[in-house]
């Protein structure tokens, strides 16, 4: 279900003020013959493709949820979600004042980031007309300065991202997909600290994973050491 060819963006697709990301991404998976910014029933879609239906959302699965539950009851629908695995921060310099100034982030995305969104709905992977797409970006993300809300970055708050392109994709529409994304070095029965350590990412997002996994039977706890809970993944067979 998650086949989807992409082409390389056409900057005459689309109408809508959207952000860069959005938009770049829509392009790029756009096909010909396919009708953006299409009606289906109440809802707009991004992309319709015969009775198919691709979703761009960039964050807050949240926001969305009422609007998926409805679709898929006719319609298949895969929701691509952007993870920047490599991005150069870039400063927009205040009006009349110098240029642009970038540097590559240290910090590094990976597939496993989709599950601090899919704790949403974690339990709609398992629906056969329904998967989530991580499309792996190259990414710039845009500051600019605005004192009073960006007091956490010393004046600077994010504008917008844009995409430089896609470096890989990762379909996740069962269980077993989900439990694709666990660590290979990853010892059972495990607990969210030490998964937390396996990804390389902080507990709070292990416990999302732990939760979206457990909700679609990708794993299942075993036993309590004291207030952590262990794990084991489920044979894909028995799923």
């Amino acid at each position: 279900m998650c086949a989807i060819t992409m082409r390389m963006p056409n900057p005459r697709v689309g109408s809508l003020n959207e952000k860069p990301l959005h938009r770049a991404l829509k392009e790029a998976y756009a096909r010909p013959g396919d009708q953006l910014e299409a009606a289906v029933g109440p809802y707009v879609v991004d992309i319709l493709r015969g009775s198919h239906i691709i979703e761009i959302q960039t964050r807050h699965f949240s926001a969305i949820k009422r609007k998926v539950h409805a679709l898929i009851e006719e319609h298949d629908l895969v929701l691509v979600i952007p993870v920047a695995e490599t991005r150069r921060i870039v400063k927009l310099p205040p009006a009349g004042d110098g240029t642009e100034t970038s540097r590559r982030s240290p910090r590094r995305g990976s597939a496993v980031d989709v599950f601090d969104e899919l704790v949403s709905f974690p339990q709609l992977v398992t629906h056969p007309r329904f998967a989530v797409e991580v499309a792996l970006t190259c990414e710039e993300e845009v500051w600019r300065r605005d004192v009073p809300r960006g007091w956490r970055r010393h004046g600077w708050v994010v504008d917008h991202r844009r995409l430089v392109e896609v470096v890989g994709r990762v379909c996740l529409a069962s269980a077993a997909d989900l439990a694709g994304l666990l660590p290979a070095g990853l010892l059972a029965p495990f607990t969210t600290s030490d998964l937390a350590e396996a990804i390389g990412r902080p507990r709070h997002l292990a416990q999302k994973m732990a939760y979206c996994l457990a909700s679609t039977g990708a794993i299942v706890p075993v036993r309590r050491d004291g207030n952590a809970i262990r794990y084991v993944p489920v044979d894909p067979d028995r799923q």
